[in-house]
């Protein structure tokens, strides 16, 4: 018999029991759906994941300022007093080799108000260079300039939703003056909406003025002291040599003992989202593999219905080897019976996964359906096909002909 013929007779014998071999697929159509379902939650936490860390900035490292002591009660980092704007300027000028930008972080709260209305958020000092290693353009307008810094100009940036808030969706608030803190500030920029952080903080919601503005006429004067933090930008593949060159420079310039402790800390954003995409994709790996478990339970169902139908049909099987079929001919007509249940199966668990990623995201979840997961599942489908009806194959080509055609 042909291959063609072979298919042929498979699918006759498949459709006379149509229902039983529907059922039969069930198991493999729910383990192929739930893989491909569970591995698409996986991978969109994982893209999540990536896209919140990414939207913080490139090869971003983040120094804050020591530890404060008072009445026995010590506080974290950022609550001393230890990080100085010759540190900053030292790791501008002696460390070009692996880092590419460094911006100071003065933050406070004020009331931003405009002709019509008010709005409570944060403000931010800082040079220009911050938004090159936020990598946070400007949607209308521009950043402050070097020379705002140098003059401390009364110049405001905002974010979308301090925009939104102050003029309405969809207004251009470039040009127009706000008061912060009852100082009139001009608009010269609004940045591109940016989104959420990993902790849930709106980005958007901010402003940000020239930190030499921010100390004169926010903070209250100028200070020896970064009452804020350093925000660094390594070069690409300098990361670790980056944190480990500032580190040195710091313990150097303060003249921190061999064996003390640092007088500041530094927080390497990729080593956090290495550690959270690590998480993320655990529990991808671990849901598929719960998932994949129901296809070996859809395996074992296509064994059994197969030798079933081998017994029901020894009659059948003997007929066709008393009139010339080979046993290698009724062994591949009945692994290409288990095949045909098996990718017919594949292909409607396809379908399901599909429809399942296709709901979580209309709920609400993140979703990534990889091609590259479909055609593994599906190959995988067929493996199972061909594992779990090898065995009843070859009991059905191995039976006596004189024996089957005497089986009633």
């Amino acid at each position: 018999m042909n291959p063609l013929q072979t298919l042929r007779v498979a699918g006759r014998a498949l459709m006379r029991n149509k229902l039983r071999s529907l059922l039969t697929t069930l198991g493999v159509v729910i383990g192929v759906g739930a893989v491909i379902a569970m591995v698409a939650l996986g991978e969109g936490a994982r893209a999540k994941v990536e896209a919140s860390f990414a939207s913080m900035g490139a090869n971003l490292l983040i120094i804050l300022p020591g530890s404060m002591t008072a009445g026995g009660a010590r506080g974290g980092f950022g609550s001393g007093s230890t990080l100085t704007w010759d540190d900053l300027k030292a790791i501008q000028g002696e460390l070009q080799s692996s880092v590419l930008y460094a911006a100071p972080q003065l933050r406070g709260s004020a009331q931003i108000v405009s002709e019509d209305t008010n709005w409570a958020t944060s403000v931010t000092g800082t040079s220009p260079d911050y938004f090159l290693i936020r990598s946070w353009p400007c949607s209308e307008g521009a950043v402050f300039t070097k020379s705002d810094i140098e003059g401390s100009n009364k110049v405001v940036v905002l974010g979308a939703t301090v925009a939104e808030n102050l003029f309405g969706q969809g207004v251009d608030p470039v040009g127009e003056t706000v008061r912060i803190k009852n100082i009139p500030f001009t608009v010269v920029g609004l940045l591109a909406r940016k989104g959420q952080s990993p902790t849930g903080q709106d980005y958007d919601d901010g402003a940000f003025v020239p930190y030499t503005t921010f100390q004169t006429k926010i903070q209250g004067g100028p200070q020896k002291f970064i009452a804020g933090g350093i925000f660094i930008s390594a070069a690409p593949g300098q990361v670790s040599r980056a944190q480990e060159q500032i580190s040195t420079l710091l313990r150097d310039r303060h003249r921190t003992a061999e064996n003390a402790d640092n007088d500041f800390s530094i927080r390497n954003m990729a080593e956090m989202a290495s550690e959270q995409q690590e998480s993320a994709q655990t529990l991808a790996i671990l849901l598929a593999s719960i998932a994949a478990v129901s296809l070996l339970v859809g395996g074992i169902g296509i064994m059994n219905i197969m030798l079933v139908s081998v017994t029901e049909r020894t009659r059948e099987i003997g007929i066709r080897m008393a009139i010339g079929a080979r046993p290698r001919d009724i062994l591949l007509q009945f692994l290409v019976e288990a095949l045909s249940l098996s990718m017919l199966g594949g292909l409607l668990g396809l379908l399901v996964g599909i429809g399942g990623a296709w709901v979580g995201t209309r709920l609400g979840w993140p979703t990534v359906i990889r091609p590259e997961v479909a055609a593994i599942a599906m190959g995988f489908s067929a493996f199972i096909g061909v594992v779990f009806g090898l065995y009843p194959a070859r009991k059905a080509s191995q039976l006596d002909p004189i024996d089957a055609l005497r089986f009633e």
